[in-house]
C-alpha cells in the first residue's frame, strides 16, 4: 500500500521507516529542506537504535522516499499520516497549528479517497476537528465530503526502543467512525496482526484519551515511587527492596517503578500538562496529575539539596561532574531532561560543571554554549578529573560498567551522587566512595 507521512520528527520518521519494513511504499514529507536532504543521503537527524540501517536499506530499495512537497504523494496515497509536533503552550494546552496546517495541505491536494491518520498526540476531540476542516476544504474545491475519512491512531513508542515498539507492539489503538477507513487500517497493520499483535478499534475520543491516559499513568508511577523513596530516606527503609517487593505483585508489575531524579523527555511532561488542561476545560478533577507534576519537580530540587548539604550549603567554586544529559539512556533527546535543570542550578550556585554524555553532548552544547563555568568532555574519565563530586543523572550502560577505581583516582574527592540508583551503596563504601542515592542509606551509613 502507498502511504504518506507528514512530518519527519521522532514519531514520523520511526513510523515511516517501520511501515516500509512492513512492506508498504512510504513517502515522508517535511518542509525542512535541510532535513529532507539529510534523509535522502541516508542519514537520520535523530539518534534511535536500529533506525539508520532500516532507513538506508529501504531508501536504497525505493520503498522509502523523502520529499519536501505533498503534491506528488497526495495523488496516489491510500493513507496519509499526520505526525507533526504538538508543543505545549504556556498554559499546558497543545498547540495544534502544525496539525491543522497538515490537514489543510492534505485537503488541498487529494483527488481520490484517502484515509487521514492522526498520529500526532492531540487532545480529545481534535480528530473530529481535523475531519471537519478537511471536509470543508474539499467542499470548497467542489469535491465530495466522502473523499476522506480521518482516524485516530496514537503512538506508544519508547525512545531508545521505538523500532521494537512499533514492529512488536503491545497493542495498536485505532479510533474509527467509518467502515471503509477501518478496512484500510486493517490492511496497513495486517503484517503485525497476522503475527498476533492486537488491533483495538474504538471511537475517536476514547482513542485520543487512551494516549494521554497511558502516559499520565506511567508518569504517575514514577512520581509515586519517588515519593515512596522520600519516605524510605526518612524511615530508614530501602526503596530498591521496596520496589522489588511491590513490583513482584502481578497486579502492580515492576515497570516504571525506578526511583531517581524524575521523568523528562518530549512526552510525559507535555502529555500530563495537556491532560490537565483538558480537565480544566471540562471542569474535571486532576489532583493526581497535579501531584505527579509536583513530585517530579520536587525530586530534582531534593537531589540538588543533597549535593548542597554535603558541601555545607555552598557550591561556590566546587568542581562538579555530571554524567548524563539525555532524559533517558539510548536517546539523544534532552527535552525536559532533569540534567538541564540540575546543570543550570549548579552554574547559578557558582559551581564549575564538567559534562559527559555518550550521545547527547552536542545538544547540551546548543543549550549552554560557551557559558562560563561549563566544560564538555567526550570521555567520562576525563570529565571527572579533579572533581569534588560526581552526579550521575542518566543511567547509560557505559556508566553502569565504569571503572570506579579509575574514577576514584581521578577525582579530587571520591563523592558520588547517584541519581538513578545505579551503584550499590555497600560496594561503593568498600571501594572508598561517599555514595548518596535516592531512597537508600548513604554508603557511610551502612555497617
Amino acid at each position: 500500500m502507498k502511504i504518506g507521512i507528514i512530518g519527519t520528527g521522532y514519531v514520523g520518521l520511526v513510523t515511516g521507516v517501520c511501515l516500509a519494513e512492513m512492506g508498504h511504499e512510504v513517502t515522508c514529507i517535511d518542509q525542512n529542506t535541510a532535513k529532507i536532504q539529510l534523509l535522502q543521503s541516508g542519514q537520520a537527524p535523530i539518534y534511535e537504535p536500529g533506525l539508520e540501517p532500516l532507513l538506508t536499506r529501504h531508501s536504497a530499495l525505493g520503498t522509502l522516499q523523502f520529499r519536501s512537497s505533498i503534491a506528488e504523494m497526495a495523488e496516489d496515497a491510500a493513507a496519509i499520516f499526520i505526525a507533526v509536533g504538538t508543543p505545549s503552550g504556556a498554559d499546558g494546552t497543545a498547540d495544534l497549528s502544525f496539525v491543522l496546517q497538515a490537514a489543510d495541505q492534505i485537503a488541498d491536494f487529494i483527488t481520490r479517497y484517502t484515509v487521514v491518520v492522526a498520529k500526532s498526540t492531540v487532545p480529545v476531540g481534535t480528530t473530529r476537528v481535523i475531519m471537519e476542516r478537511i471536509q470543508a476544504k474539499l467542499e470548497s474545491r467542489g469535491l465530495s465530503r466522502k473523499l476522506a475519512d480521518v482516524v485516530s491512531n496514537p503512538e506508544f513508542l519508547r525512545e531508545g526502543k521505538a523500532i521494537e515498539d512499533f514492529l512488536q507492539p503491545d497493542r495498536i489503538v485505532v479510533g474509527i467512525e467509518s467502515q471503509q477507513a477501518a478496512r484500510v487500517m486493517e490492511q496497513i497493520y495486517e503484517p503485525l496482526t497476522k503475527k498476533g499483535h492486537s488491533l483495538i478499534v474504538m471511537d475517536l475520543r476514547s482513542s485520543e484519551m487512551t494516549k494521554y491516559a497511558a502516559n499520565a499513568m506511567l508518569a504517575s508511577r514514577i512520581s509515586f515511587i519517588n515519593e515512596i523513596a522520600e519516605l524510605c530516606e526518612a524511615t530508614g527503609a530501602d526503596v530498591e527492596k521496596v520496589r522489588l517487593g511491590i513490583g513482584s505483585d502481578h497486579r502492580i508489575g515492576p515497570f516504571f517503578l525506578s526511583a531517581g531524579v524524575g521523568y523528562g523527555g518530549s512526552c510525559f511532561p507535555k502529555d500530563v500538562a495537556a491532560l490537565m488542561a483538558t480537565a480544566r476545560e471540562y471542569q474535571a478533577s486532576s489532583s493526581i496529575l497535579q501531584a505527579t507534576v509536583e513530585v517530579n519537580r520536587r525530586q530534582r530540587k531534593r537531589f540538588l539539596a543533597k549535593v548542597a548539604e554535603y558541601f555545607h550549603g555552598s557550591l561556590e567554586g566546587k568542581a562538579i561532574t555530571v554524567w548524563g544529559v539525555a532524559f533517558k539512556p539510548d536517546t539523544d533527546d534532552i527535552r525536559e531532561a532533569p540534567a538541564l535543570d540540575l546543570i543550570k542550578s549548579l552554574l547559578n550556585e557558582g559551581a564549575a560543571v564538567s559534562i559527559h554524555d555518550p550521545i547527547a553532548l552536542p545538544h547540551a552544547k546548543q543549550v549552554f554554549g560557551d557559558r562560563p563555568g561549563i566544560r564538555y568532555f567526550n570521555d567520562p574519565y576525563e570529565a571527572v578529573q579533579g572533581a569534588h563530586a560526581l552526579m550521575l543523572v542518566t543511567d547509560w550502560d557505559v556508566y553502569r560498567k565504569a571503572d570506579m577505581d579509575l574514577v576514584k583516582k581521578s577525582m579530587n574527592k571520591p563523592v558520588v551522587f547517584d541519581g538513578r540508583n545505579v551503584f550499590d551503596p555497600v560496594q561503593m563504601k568498600n571501594a572508598g566512595f561517599h555514595h548518596y542515592s535516592i531512597g537508600r542509606k548513604a554508603s557511610w551509613e551502612h555497617e
